[in-house]
């Protein structure tokens, strides 16, 4: 599934290492990781070693000073193998490329040569249990105690905050000159007094736990916070839309799993005459699901162009736009290959019943697709809000 028209060389020979690293691990790696209850730390530690971590991470603090768009391949093919790497999203994705726009240089120093190499990982806080979608909504609020800030409020649905060194919370703080409250980004270290986190149960089998996070009157030095103070939401979605096209990749690699699967099987599967896929009603859904997934990756590509060339504006439609393309091409290619398998598309033998929950999140998070048509529909169309 390349698309040798608008890939170059270089990202098409990444996509064929990635593959090959993915092949060696597979779904029966994933599975088992959930299963016994542990981390992906064998494959994350092999994948920073080469790598494929940091390949969006500036070269002079370890990365492969790349984008967005060599990130994207690496999730994407890790995706399509049966393993992906869900904090790849967080980590590297957020984290690294906020602290590589906008931290400073002992701020990069710090944490980008760890997570461009594996060694250490950050997690990223902005939902809230009484926010959801509505970030003006965000209580959680820092204020200035002398050199130090306060931190206090409460997250939700927080990935991998128990395998992070730190946690990059979304907060706000008074404008001294409005009286408003803005948007900040501080790091706020796991073990840091008053920063409590808690595992929320969940249906989705992946190895990356979600956390309720309790931060009560947390002290931060001065250089916790990342950033100016005075940037609000320009660094924001710094972090939101590389999150956006990541989730793309993290859904169309699941997706192409589910499709691959599917396709194996209704070759070899023979009830009549013929393998079940020379019918036509098995193989023209397979066939629609391919094209979706064709599509929707050429806007994620699309996407992460225009964030690496520095069109934020351009970069924030495109990848809301590929989130959403993704998000409604996984769930239908996962339905359609747990459909084609029959009663085996849900044995554990075959891995795509538990693809069903995980395609879900595709379409839920980090922003759900009402949303993004919210956007599109008043920043494109130019229609009125209806809240």
């Amino acid at each position: 599934m390349s698309n040798a028209l608008i890939e170059s060389e270089e990202h098409r020979a990444l996509r064929a290492a990635v593959a090959a690293l993915g092949a060696r691990y597979g779904r029966s790696y994933m599975e088992t990781v959930v299963r016994e209850g542990k981390h992906t730390d064998e494959l994350w530690a092999e994948a920073g070693k080469l790598g494929y971590l940091g390949v969006n991470l500036p070269e002079e603090y370890g990365g492969g000073g790349g984008g967005i768009a060599e990130l994207s391949i690496v999730l994407e093919e890790l995706g399509a193998a049966g393993c992906p790497l869900l904090l790849m999203v967080v980590s590297p994705a957020i984290c690294g490329t906020v602290i590589a726009r906008f931290g400073t240089e002992d701020q990069k120093r710090t944490w980008l040569p760890g997570l461009a190499d594996g060694s250490r990982k950050m997690a990223f806080g902005i939902t809230e249990p009484d926010a959801g979608s509505n970030s003006h909504r965000i209580t959680t609020t820092a204020r200035r105690d002398g050199d130090d800030w306060l931190l206090t409020g409460r997250k939700v649905f927080i990935s991998g905050v128990d395998i992070a060194d730190a946690t990059m919370i979304v907060g706000r703080t008074e404008d001294s000159r409005t009286g408003k409250l803005k948007p900040c980004l501080f790091i706020v270290p796991r073990e840091a007094p008053g920063f409590g986190y808690r595992q929320i149960p969940m249906e989705v089998s992946a190895p990356e736990k979600q956390f309720e996070l309790t931060i009560d009157e947390v002290r931060l030095p001065a250089d916790a916070l990342v950033g100016d103070e005075d940037a609000g939401l320009l660094q924001l979605f710094a972090g939101l839309n590389p999150e956006r096209i990541m989730t793309a990749a993290f859904g169309l690699g699941m997706a192409r799993y589910a499709l691959t699967t599917a396709v194996d099987y209704a070759t070899t599967r023979q009830v009549w005459k013929t393998p079940i896929g020379a019918h036509q009603a098995i193989a023209h859904p397979l066939a629609q699901s391919h094209i979706e997934l064709e599509l929707a990756r050429l806007m994620m590509q699309k996407a992460a162009f225009l964030y690496d060339a520095g069109d934020d504006m351009g970069a924030g439609e495109a990848a809301n736009m590929a989130k959403y393309a993704a998000g409604e091409a996984t769930v239908k290619a996962v339905d359609q290959a747990v459909h084609t398998l029959g009663g085996n598309g849900l044995a554990t033998e075959y891995g795509l019943a538990s693809l069903i929950t995980g395609a879900r999140v595709a379409r839920i998070a980090p922003v759900s697709r009402e949303m993004i048509l919210n956007f599109v529909s008043h920043t494109t169309l130019g229609l009125p809000k209806s809240y």
